[in-house]
């Protein structure tokens, strides 16, 4: 994907000792060390700065997951037009509407699921495999569902091709689950639903774990349950942003977003921290602190990112709706301060506030920066006025942060809305 400003760094080489700190076992997820051995040696260092920067860096440290991770070849279940974003901390679109999820989510979650190797487990969205390939050499069985038939097949047929004969896949509702396969271990659901499918509840075993995202179109907060005596036992994980469950969750889904009037949660930042330490509001935060100070430029509070080794995530998100055909522009704006900012391991890598727009398919359409920003500055209010909305975008994402480069920054009164 072209960017004047990337969000995610290219990849480049670890060091050696970065390298190894992993052993890479001779059989793995169905891969032989022969078919391994084949991969070019760039993918095997992009996966390996991967893991190392976007996975075990952001608090991930289970060594078997860490293990498949590094061994499973991502860039085999991203589309090809999108094989140059196969190893970078994001989501990626793989079509239909659908997303691979970012790395950090993918180890995160299957971390919490806590895998033992004679679960047997039930994945909801099985999308492009990939979760069902990083759970396969760490569980007995992984039974998985896509709704959508085009994803199903071409995943089937990827995980056949690399062998990974313990997951078994279906194309039908995951709202129902795996009746016949009941029940089940573990159940990791990677779209999101209004509120828990009951029919994942009744075939979930007891004492068994649930990770699942909940919530609303674009803000939505991952959980894991545990089944206590018929009932589920809830703990908030943290904010996060999946694509929704669709079927029979959409139909039940009661709140949805309205693409006519695009707006950001608290973007002055003035609701503080939920109990889990994230900012209220947005998601997938890096290296970010709340601070308080009577010269912040909006109330009493802002964000500080900190950085102080090149390259590294240090950034925080958003999503809203935004329909091309009914907003043709938007005024987008964001107060910046920056302290010995010094760009990271490439150019373009220094603190921005970005806004890009993304089609019915997740597929990035355009980008609008404020900024880039460098050295030390007071607040400035940065802003542009009457953004053109691409006719064909359905969704935004707005990212603030340091993006790769070392030092602070500062941001405050983040501000998105329809231009008159």
């Amino acid at each position: 994907m072209n960017r004047k400003i990337p969000l995610i760094r290219r990849v480049g080489l670890l060091s050696a000792m970065a390298i190894a700190s992993f052993a890479l076992p001779s059989t793995v997820n169905g891969q032989s060390q022969e078919l391994r051995a084949k991969e070019a040696p760039y993918l095997t260092k992009a996966r390996q700065e991967m893991v190392e920067k976007a996975v075990k860096a952001a608090g991930v440290t289970d060594p078997r997951v860490l293990q498949s991770m590094l061994v499973t070849q991502r860039h085999e279940f991203v589309p090809r037009r999108v094989f140059n974003r196969s190893y970078l901390d994001a989501g990626v679109p793989i079509g239909a509407a659908q997303t691979i999820s970012s790395p950090f989510i993918v180890a995160y979650m299957t971390q919490t699921l806590d895998p033992q190797p004679t679960d047997k487990v039930l994945e909801i969205g099985t999308g492009s495999g990939y979760q069902a390939a990083i759970l396969s050499p760490l569980v007995k069985e992984v039974y998985s569902i896509e709704i959508v038939e085009m994803l199903g097949k071409r995943a089937k047929k990827v995980l056949k091709k690399l062998n990974y004969d313990n997951v078994f896949t279906k194309i039908g509702d995951g709202y129902k689950g795996w009746a016949e396969h009941a029940p089940f271990d573990k159940v990791i659901v990677t779209c999101s639903p209004e509120n828990v499918p009951q029919p994942l509840v009744d075939q979930l075993k007891e004492g068994g774990l649930l990770v699942v995202p909940i919530g609303e179109r674009h803000q939505q907060t991952l959980y894991v349950m545990e089944k206590v005596k018929g009932a589920m036992v809830t703990k908030a994980l943290r904010p996060t942003l999946f694509v929704p469950m669709t079927g029979t969750a959409e139909d039940k889904r009661k709140i949805k977003p309205d693409p006519s009037k695009p707006a950001i949660l608290n973007a002055d930042f003035e609701e503080g921290m939920d109990d889990e330490g994230f900012v209220q509001g947005w998601y997938y935060q890096r290296k970010l602190t709340l601070q308080k100070s009577e010269t912040a430029p909006s109330g009493k509070h802002y964000v500080e990112f900190e950085n102080d080794v090149p390259g590294q995530y240090a950034h925080v998100m958003q999503g809203f709706s935004v329909d091309g055909r009914l907003v043709s522009a938007i005024d987008f704006q964001a107060s910046i301060a920056v302290e010995n900012v010094n760009k990271g391991i490439y150019e373009q890598d220094l603190p921005v506030a970005i806004l890009s727009f993304y089609d019915q398919n997740r597929r990035p359409l355009k980008d609008v920066v404020l900024g880039p920003l460098s050295g030390s500055s007071d607040w400035q209010e940065l802003k542009l006025d009457s953004a053109r909305v691409p006719i064909a975008a359905r969704d935004a994402i707005i990212r603030i942060g340091l993006f790769g480069a070392t030092g602070k920054a500062k941001f405050d009164n983040i501000s998105i809305s329809a231009a008159k």
